[in-house]
């Protein structure tokens, strides 16, 4: 009888120490600030209207009120070797964009010069943005951050995209930089990349990628880098090994409420989405 008295007290005794170890744990974890704070990542700044893909200033103005602080946009240069924030300069782009009647026909269908671009209206009403201008934003909206998807492919004009914005944020303020997260295409443009500038957030996207899971979590580990991928190609078990390794990783795009919440069972730590706010991700999992 006696011995089951002890042993039941150290039973007591090792519950209360484990009990209060889980309650100094959950204590000691702080809430994520700054860039990692956030769940979403607005696509193309966020959908407008129901339209999706017009990287406009109202469109950022739109999502940010709707508590979103990371905004991807997609770079191009112009025909007069201007950044500014476009998807592709294609017929079919100008027509999602609903530019018909203020382009020509030659003109929906390539590069077009900056004035014409910036004095072009998106589907009449909305403001095109060039790479300045969205430097503007960034000063205004002082906890924004922007995500980089230069949609050029010859690795030379990526390159150059992060010059030209690495030097108009500097003379801006050097600061904005730390607000400015580019995303990589290759494992090989990482090194490329830090020779323009060392970003402090770097994201390893994998839509256009031929790596295996393990060279991707190989890469993670060596680098520090963020991760997104399609859906499709998110598992649990990838994901769980990539947080394991470092990253934080994301997937794109969703959309839907049901796929919000079968990637979130997953593991993943965002989404990029065109009308899913973070007000609305907040509605989702309260």
């Amino acid at each position: 009888m006696k011995n089951k008295k002890i042993i039941l007290s150290v039973v007591v005794i090792l519950s209360l120490i484990l009990l209060l170890i889980v309650t100094l744990a959950k204590e000691d974890k702080q809430p994520a600030t700054g860039f990692a704070a956030s769940r979403i990542v607005a696509h193309a700044m966020g959908g407008i209207d129901g339209h999706a893909y017009t990287n406009a200033f109202e469109a950022f103005v739109a999502n940010y009120e709707k508590g979103t602080r990371i905004f991807e946009t997609d770079l191009l240069f112009t025909s007069d070797d201007k950044l500014v924030a476009r998807h592709e300069w294609t017929g079919n782009m100008s027509k999602e964009l609903g530019q018909q009647k203020v382009l020509s026909a030659k003109e929906q269908g390539s590069a077009l010069g900056y004035a014409e671009f910036m004095n072009s209206p998106i589907l009449d009403i909305y403001s095109p943005l060039d790479f300045e201008k969205i430097l503007d934003l960034l000063q205004h909206y002082p906890d924004a951050y922007i995500v980089t998807d230069t949609k050029e492919f010859d690795s030379g004009l990526v390159m150059k995209e992060f010059n030209r914005l690495t030097e108009a944020a500097k003379r801006r303020d050097p600061e904005l930089l730390n607000r400015i997260v580019p995303q990589i295409y290759s494992r090989a443009m990482l090194e490329e990349l830090k020779a323009v500038y060392s970003f402090p957030t770097v994201i390893y996207t994998l839509y256009q990628s031929q790596d295996t899971d393990e060279q991707v979590i190989d890469f993670v580990r060596t680098t520090g880098v963020d991760i997104t991928m399609p859906a499709e190609r998110a598992t649990s078990s990838f994901v769980n090994k990539l947080q394991q390794a470092g990253a934080r990783v994301y997937v794109h795009t969703i959309n839907a409420e049901e796929e919000i919440q079968k990637m979130d069972k997953l593991g993943v730590d965002g989404f990029y989405s065109d009308f899913i706010s973070e007000d609305d991700l907040d509605l989702i999992f309260k």
